[in-house]
């Protein structure tokens, strides 16, 4: 596994991001009117972060009809669209931005939703957010993927995985799925977590580097985040 996520493994920093690090990098770049589309958008939550560092873009929120997220969503200040899990409602070649926080491990059918993710994707244009490793069972979901097995199905949907970062690690997220989603335990999202601040400490006690430790807090990982792009 070393050797397949090495090119994509960062070389700045190991710590523990988030979907929001890559929206915040990337959507600043776009073209005033560039197409930010939000796969799995849900009440459209991220709407306000697109709008605080990239305004002058054009936002657009497409989830599953059936999702209970969409059931919930209240606000009418956004573009919305619903689709069928795979066919996305928008042209070829149309999105310079695409965002999906922690929605892959819902889809039913990812090989399938990867290759038309391919398809509205502009070239060059990337796909961003984050999703599941080891993860307990939530709100409808059908898959865990390993940072290899992910990587593999976006190079088989004609993608490129251009990078990838480890999220909260898995042993917290799965004592607090334990303790009934206990609240407490929240602050690891945004906090280096646990496992990852012991990681970081054998890290600066073995003088390791960015990328090993990059790879370590990813084997453990509960959570990743990734960068992928279609080949221009």
């Amino acid at each position: 596994m070393w050797n397949e996520l090495l090119p994509a493994l960062p070389t700045d920093t190991a710590k523990q991001v988030n979907a929001m690090f890559y929206a915040r990098k990337l959507a600043p770049t776009l073209a005033e009117g560039a197409l930010v589309l939000d796969l799995g958008c849900g009440d459209g939550v991220s709407l306000d972060l697109f709008r605080s560092v990239a305004p002058t873009v054009k936002w657009l929120g497409v989830d599953i009809e059936t999702s209970p997220e969409v059931d919930a969503r209240t606000r009418s200040d956004g573009e919305f669209k619903t689709y069928d899990g795979v066919h996305i409602p928008v042209d070829d070649a149309s999105v310079d931005l695409m965002y999906s926080r922690q929605v892959f491990e819902h889809v039913r059918y990812p090989e399938q939703l990867l290759a038309d993710i391919c398809r509205v994707l502009k070239p060059g244009a990337a796909f961003i957010g984050s999703t599941s490793h080891l993860e307990p069972y939530h709100s409808y979901s059908y898959w865990n993927f390993t940072p290899f097995g992910f990587k593999r199905l976006v190079d088989a949907a004609g993608l490129h995985l251009t990078e990838i970062r480890p999220g909260i690690d898995g042993p917290t997220l799965i004592g607090r799925a334990y303790r009934n989603n206990d609240a407490t335990m929240n602050r690891w999202f945004a906090e280096e977590s646990p496992l990852n601040q012991e990681i970081e400490q054998w890290a600066k006690d073995g003088n390791r580097s960015v990328q090993q430790t990059a790879f370590r807090k990813l084997s453990f990982c509960g959570q990743f985040c990734f960068w992928v792009t279609r080949p221009s």
